[in-house]
């Protein structure tokens, strides 16, 4: 780490190590501070964002007061990002979807032609009021029903295309969209509940069997130093793969972040690998290993942000989110509960696609949690909502977010 005066301005310009240590020290700052805060808890807001926006936070008060700027390298967060990206898409296996049958497939449709009208949203919304139309799809499913994880990795691929802010921008809607799906689900379902004096009702074939249960991560595993290599191995090897086919993709002229093709490549080895049984697959190190990388990336993401770039666009944003939130409201009750059969459990699935829609599954979870709290339970649910919103949404979301880029770059 080098300290230095830039223009008179005291200047710390931290090399990787340093800035891969703050990343750490800010997440278990983020743990530390979601088991003190309940505010945090409640909303089920990530370790990674509570440190890393406190840290950008003082970093723009120090910046702003001409005390101190920090200057970081964040040469670790593409691989820990790509890495994290990867094992979703191991996790993306097709015959969860038979899990689930003709209700996951419906519930899945609907999350797509969410992330299409969110990004339709934030697009439209974003030409009315004079902004840029990558903005507003960084304020649409890149932010809303990808969250802070494809917040932080599409935006530094906006900004590539000298979309100014992009990150930024997609990062605090990110945060907007977890404390407003949390906010909005409880009531949509009790509205729903009331409204239609609805009670629980058990499908049979969904008893006994957790998300978890059902996407093979539930159970610890032996965990030893060479099945966690064997792991990392298909991991790092998938990325290799997708960064090549990434590289051939870029040539055609499309642009694409760099985990789309990792992700994709683990997607067909997960498949390709469920039939043919090339390797053993342990889902809880993959699982563990993900949950690092993302806590690490994301950790480092949001700790760089310069939030000084939010001054100009404080305003259009808060447009375009609220257009973003009114129209989740809409949708959950007059599209979702229908399609879904207008019961007991339509309404709890109504409440978790408000949760991970515009927040993470983490939210859906806790939404529907509080609801089946007080009216009942719905196992149905809990089985189909977290299987859609961690896994499955992002092999029709992502291609979706990355049209919409090229379409209006």
């Amino acid at each position: 780490m080098k300290i230095e005066t830039v223009k008179g301005i005291l200047t710390f310009k931290m090399d990787m190590i340093a800035t891969l240590t703050v990343a750490l020290l800010l997440l278990f700052l983020g743990y530390y501070l979601r088991k003190k805060v309940k505010f945090f808890e409640r909303f089920c807001i990530p370790a990674p964002v509570i440190g890393g926006l406190l840290f950008s936070v003082l970093a723009l008060i120090l910046k702003q007061s001409n005390i101190i700027t920090i200057s970081m390298d964040t040469t670790f967060q593409s691989p820990f990002m790509i890495a994290f990206f990867t094992t979703v898409g191991i996790g993306g296996s097709f015959s969860l979807v038979k899990k689930g049958g003709k209700p996951l497939i419906i519930y899945w449709i609907l999350c797509s032609i969410l992330a299409i009208s969110q990004n339709i949203i934030g697009v439209a919304t974003a030409k009315m009021i004079g902004i840029h139309p990558v903005l507003g799809v960084m304020m649409g499913a890149v932010s809303m029903e990808g969250g802070h994880g494809a917040a932080a990795a599409f935006g530094p691929t906006a900004e590539a295309l000298g979309v100014a802010s992009a990150t930024t921008v997609a990062v605090a809607a990110a945060t907007f969209g977890l404390i407003s799906g949390g906010l909005i689900g409880g009531p949509i379902a009790k509205y729903l509940i009331d409204k239609n004096n609805l009670k629980p009702t058990e499908v049979e074939d969904f008893e006994g069997e957790s998300y978890r249960e059902a996407a093979g991560i539930a159970s610890n595993s032996n965990v030893t130093s060479h099945g966690f290599l064997v792991q990392l191995a298909i991991i790092t090897i998938c990325m290799t793969i997708g960064s090549v086919v990434c590289a051939w993709i870029a040539k055609t002229g499309t642009v694409i972040p760099g985990y789309v093709g990792a992700m994709f490549t683990a997607v067909a080895f997960r498949n390709l690998n469920d039939k043919f049984k090339f390797i053993k697959i342990d889902f809880y190190i993959v699982d563990l290993i993900g949950d690092v990388c993302l806590g690490i990336f994301l950790s480092m993401a949001l700790m760089s942000l310069k939030l000084w770039e939010l001054a100009t666009l404080a305003g259009p944003m808060v447009i375009v989110l609220f257009a973003q939130v009114a129209f989740m409201i809409f949708y959950t009750i007059f599209v979702v509960f229908k399609s879904l059969g207008k019961d007991f459990d339509a309404a709890v699935m109504a409440s978790g696609m408000a949760g991970h829609g515009l927040g993470a599954t983490p939210n859906a979870i806790a939404n529907m949690g509080a609801v089946t709290e007080k009216y009942g339970p719905s196992t149905k649910a809990f089985l189909i909502v977290p299987l859609v919103g961690a896994f499955l949404i992002d092999l029709i979301g992502i291609p979706n977010i990355v049209w919409f880029i090229n379409f209006f770059k």
